[in-house]
């Protein structure tokens, strides 16, 4: 019996998606959440659930941060993001933060089926019109992994360490703890962290450091 995670802050939403679960799954097991931390609760108590079905914005959630955590703290829980919004940018970022599909809200019931079908399957759900809409990334606005390092060269010790956190998914609040140190300083770390990588979100700078294999980085930038 697949054990299937629905997370949505609207009943009407999660009763929707429970008849496609219903529809794409043999007897499965729904779990219903409202918000982030009970979702977080639940993969503590059970370790992984055959899918997880995630609002892109509910209680406790910053953009992709929900899908960041579950990703880093539950890596063997299958995700697809849920949204209301339908931009093509979002859904090549949740694919890149390791979303298995995007599926926008206003998606016909039919080919939400066919999408989680094609999930369980083990493939990648997206959208063909918003794929097909997505402009081609600017090579002139796309930092390369070379400048990137550069950039990344610039930031303290403290700072890499912060990212480093950024990228396990952890709040301000758990960085400062780890690390020791005010939730007002790992604030301000962030905030120079993002103008000296010269992004615009916590997502982004994570995304590209990965790209760089940052842990291992970290070690010889230190040493």
């Amino acid at each position: 019996m697949p054990q299937i995670i629905i997370a949505d802050d609207h009943p009407m939403v999660r009763g929707a998606l429970t008849l496609a679960v219903e529809a794409a799954f043999d007897q499965p097991e729904i779990l219903e959440c409202a918000h982030l931390g009970a979702v977080m609760q639940l993969l503590e108590s059970i370790g992984a659930a055959d899918l997880l079905l995630l609002d892109l914005r509910m209680p406790g959630v910053d953009g992709f941060e929900g899908l960041v955590r579950v990703r880093s703290q539950f890596p063997a829980t299958p995700v697809v993001v849920i949204s209301a919004l339908e931009d093509p940018r979002l859904v090549r970022e949740a694919l890149a933060l390791g979303a298995m599909g995007f599926i926008p809200k206003s998606t016909p019931r039919a080919e939400i089926v066919a999408a989680l079908s094609l999930v369980a399957g083990g493939g990648t759900y997206r959208p063909d019109d918003l794929a097909m809409s997505a402009p081609p990334p600017d090579p002139k606005g796309q930092a390369t992994d070379d400048d990137f390092l550069q950039r990344v060269l610039t930031l303290t010790p403290q700072q890499r360490r912060v990212l480093q956190l950024l990228g396990t998914g952890k709040l301000n609040k758990e960085i400062a703890y780890d690390l020791d140190i005010a939730e007002t300083t790992v604030k301000a770390h962030v905030s120079s962290i993002l103008h000296k990588l010269r992004v615009y979100s916590r997502t982004q700078a994570v995304v590209m450091a990965g790209r760089l294999h940052l842990d291992s980085f970290a070690d010889v930038a230190e040493g």
